[in-house]
């Protein structure tokens, strides 16, 4: 079978592209050019290198079979091998101090219970939630208060594909039945869903609506591409590992056979299950991508994107039963189990309550919304296996019915009922389901043994970390299931040292407040610097004013274009967050020897000239030998500046400005802070490599600079053009946004309006040094002569001293090692930064 390659998906042509413009649903067109291709095995993927051949395939029991097989003896990934993320923006010491945000949270397919948790918690912080989910959930979701939006979607349909395909990868019976084609066009409904419930009114109210920030689980795959098309920060959300790590494999990933370490088995785990997902979603996924103007991603670019762009996690999963691995870094955090109470007004039928008090506590059997092929041999399955057991059961007939089989007499069926009343106060005595995250989560914190009867997804790897803490038996799969196998658990479950280890564990879990851990956890990873309106922190800024550089709230800017001071048609919606989802290239020969020839042999006209005439392929091509120049320094373990956003002409020139002149002061500085570093942490032999480091960067960065200084206002100038295209990608929010400040100005008291008008006229004298601040610093900066640095304030950049101690002195300890920030817009400390390196040169000199 053809495997797909690396390369990008052609652009829809223009009459495609204008018939998937509107704010209905295209699945149907989706579906017409996203066929599957029958060339393509999309139950397998093979890649044969020069260092590593890989292989992963889809069994037939659903799990992903993986195999590595290393040329070289490979070392594992060292235990510091992952660096902590420079998030743009975030309030480290004041992320309390929030505005007011609009949050879609999306979720696809299972329990939307956890994330009602959490979205009910934000709305008394006083946040609009909406959950964007599939209508089996609407009644749900509004009976707790919370807006709700239909994105589409059969969640039987989806949990029965799902038995198949875990973690909606196309499985081998998939791709023989037609079945495939079905639920991709089920996908592309959904991912649809999901984007209009970013900005389409309340369907029950009509009343308007704009997120403000995205709160998505994994199989919501339309999340990244929604947050990078409008510009507003995402929080990535799970019940399962879903970040790569050495600690331990992917949950779908079975290793078959791996010569490499296991840690770094583990990790690429990760890598491979992406893989084979984006082979089944990723032309749809592109076509999405092209209806919100985004440029489509490779194999090589989008199965990983959220973590290349260290999008933030919060994962609802409790540190009692799954700690925090190392290399999960600062953007990261284990919280705990999100817990909703829907038992507080819960009474049981009269005949529930006679067949708990007539003898033992009953066990629990249920295995959620599971659709199996065979329901009257589950059901005769389940009978048999606890009555063999000598064991009472409450089961729940939620795989499709009995089946028709008479029901026994030491078994009750259940209908709908809240297992945090059903699993409190020694009603029941063990249970035994499909390793659902909500099940999971109350029967451990109640104490109850567990048994593990996985169907697809995240059910086995929470079975097997139940089994690990000792609180049941090793997981059973479904397909596995027998009267015998499924007794013995039973009787493992119901042993004392399994009560004692599931007693033990929940009372950790009880300790935790995951709701309330998840909530700070949101908060503190938003880019609220950013977020804040300049006029009136307390809001959330919307709208931006080139002309008097300010971000405003809707509030501020209704207020002042009611008073005639400001014109609604000089502003810009606000974008709180950007995305660079271009690949990163990791050496200057990925840009390749023509490209470099190119830029060579055509580029010498200077900045403008070039403006005049490039097209955005040489753009393209420029920018990959850019990539390739300023990342090579990363493979010796050196700290690479982060380009920040390029948005139009000015601010392209300005990080052209930044790349030409970082790179001559990151390589000359590297001469001395490179073994200054290595030498403090690894000693003599740390110098050395140091040394060799400091060589690498000399060479390199300077010339990645140059380079940079074509590409970056290259890159503006298309983008300049492309937002003029764009306007109708924004226009979805900007009727919202002067909705909400209209309704915002009518609700407000005439002192809180006077106070917008004069804190805009105390802040319009200071409107042309926050331009020249913001958009000419670069054209100053390569003309004017600098002298000395000022005095480095508290927010500028941790700059090495001219005159660093060597690199064996007894007070290495204590030397400045040149740690700098990725802040983005830190033009204090990038001249600073700049001064310093002209010092350090005639130094040297």
């Amino acid at each position: 079978m053809q495997e797909i390659d690396d390369a990008e998906v052609p652009l829809l042509s223009e009459g495609e592209a204008s018939r998937i413009g509107g704010n209905g649903s295209q699945a149907d067109l989706y579906v017409r050019v996203s066929q599957p291709d029958p060339k393509v095995d999309y139950g397998k993927y093979v890649k044969y290198g020069k260092g590593l051949d890989s292989k992963a395939r889809i069994q037939r029991d659903g799990s992903i079979l993986v195999t590595l097989k290393l040329k070289e003896n490979v070392p594992d990934l060292p235990p510091n091998y992952a660096k902590d993320v420079k998030e743009f923006a975030v309030d480290r010491s004041g992320w309390r101090e929030f505005p007011r945000m609009s949050i879609v949270i999306m979720i696809v397919p299972g329990d939307v219970q956890p994330y009602v948790a959490l979205g009910r918690r934000l709305v008394q912080d006083g946040h609009r939630i909406r959950i964007a989910s599939h209508r089996t959930f609407q009644s749900f979701v509004e009976e707790q208060g919370l807006e709700f939006f239909d994105i589409g979607g059969d969640p039987r349909d989806l949990m029965s594909y799902m038995v198949k395909n875990p973690g909606l990868i196309p499985g081998i019976e998939s791709l023989t039945n037609g079945d495939i084609s079905k639920k991709r066009k089920m996908l592309a409904e959904m991912i649809d869903g999901c984007w209009r419930s970013c900005h389409l009114p309340c369907p029950q109210t009509g009343r308007t609506f704009a997120a403000d920030a995205i709160i998505s689980n994994p199989p919501a795959f339309a999340h990244i591409h929604c947050a990078e098309a409008l510009g507003i920060p995402l929080s990535m959300s799970f019940t399962m590992p879903w970040s790569p790590t050495t600690a331990f494999s992917h949950p779908l990933v079975n290793i078959e056979d791996s010569n490499a370490q296991r840690g770094l088995t583990n990790y690429l785990s990760y890598a491979l299950a992406d893989i084979l997902t984006w082979q089944g979603i990723g032309d749809i996924v592109n076509k999405f991508r092209e209806r919100i103007k985004l440029k489509p991603l490779s194999l090589r670019s989008g199965p990983s994107l959220v973590d290349t762009v260290k999008v933030p996690w919060t994962y609802c999963m409790s540190p009692a039963l799954i700690p925090k691995p190392n290399d999960w870094k600062n953007h990261i955090d284990v919280v705990g189990f999100y817990f909703l109470d829907l038992a507080t007004s819960y009474t049981p039928a009269d005949d529930l309550q006679a067949f708990l008090d007539a003898g033992e506590p009953p066990i629990y059997v249920g295995f959620g919304s599971v659709v199996v092929e065979d329901a009257a041999a589950m059901t005769r399955t389940v009978f048999e296996a606890t009555k063999q057991a000598g064991v009472r059961a409450l089961v729940s007939a939620g795989w499709g019915g009995l089946g028709g089989v008479q029901v026994p007499p030491h078994v009750f069926i259940l209908g709908n009922i809240p297992h945090d009343w059903l699993f409190d106060k020694g009603r029941v005595s063990a249970v035994v389901h499909h390793g659902g995250a909500g099940t999971t989560a109350i029967g451990l914190s109640k104490g109850l043994p567990t048994v593990v009867v996985p169907f697809f997804g995240d059910q086995a790897f929470w079975g097997h970390m139940i089994h690990k803490a000792g609180a049941g038996p090793e997981p059973i799969h479904h397909e596995k299931l027998g009267i015998e196998n499924l007794r013995d658990a039973i009787k493992f479950a119901m042993s004392p040292s399994t009560k004692a280890a599931a007693t033990r564990l929940a009372d950790r879990i009880r300790s935790e407040n995951g709701v309330t851990a998840g909530v700070e956890s949101f908060y503190k990873h938003l880019p609220l610097k950013n977020m804040r309106c300049d006029l009136d922190p307390s809001r959330l800024a919307v709208w931006w004013s080139t002309e008097h550089c300010l971000k405003l709230s809707a509030f501020a800017v209704q207020t002042l274009v009611d008073a005639g001071k400001l014109d609604l048609k000089s502003l810009d919606l606000h974008r709180t967050k950007e995305y660079e989802t271009k690949s990163t290239i990791t050496d200057p020969l990925t840009g390749g020897v023509s490209a470099v020839f190119w830029t060579v042999t055509h580029f010498y006209g200077g900045i403008v000239h070039l403006f005049t005439y490039v097209s955005s392929c040489v753009v393209k091509i420029v920018s990959s030998v850019y990539k390739g120049f300023v990342n090579l320094p990363q493979l010796y373990g050196t700290e690479i500046r982060q380009s920040g956003p390029v948005t139009d002409f000015s601010s392209g020139l300005k990080e052209a400005g930044k790349g030409l002149y970082y790179g001559y002061y990151d390589g000359i500085t590297g001469l001395v802070r490179e073994p200054v570093k290595g030498a403090k942490k690894e000693g003599i032999l740390g110098a050395i490599k140091g040394s060799a480091r400091s060589f690498v960067n000399a060479t390199m960065l300077p010339a990645a600079g140059i380079v940079g200084t074509v590409k970056h206002p290259m890159k503006g100038a298309i983008k300049s053009v492309q937002a003029l295209i764009n306007k109708d990608k924004e226009g979805v929010q900007f009727n919202t946004r002067v909705s909400d400040g209209i309704e915002a100005v009518k609700s407000s008291t005439q002192s809180e309006r006077e106070a917008i008008l004069r804190l805009f006229e105390d802040a319009k004298p200071g409107a042309k040094e926050r331009q020249e601040r913001l958009v000419k610093v670069a054209e100053d900066i390569m003309l004017r002569d600098l002298d000395t640095p000022q005095t480095t304030s508290s927010s500028s950049i941790s700059a090495p001293s001219p005159y660093p101690q060597t690199p064996l002195d007894h007070n290495l300890a204590h030397v400045n090692t040149g740690q700098y920030s990725h802040t983005e817009y830190d033009d204090e400390a990038f001249e600073q930064d700049l001064a310093l390196a002209k010092q350090l040169s005639l130094a040297d000199h």
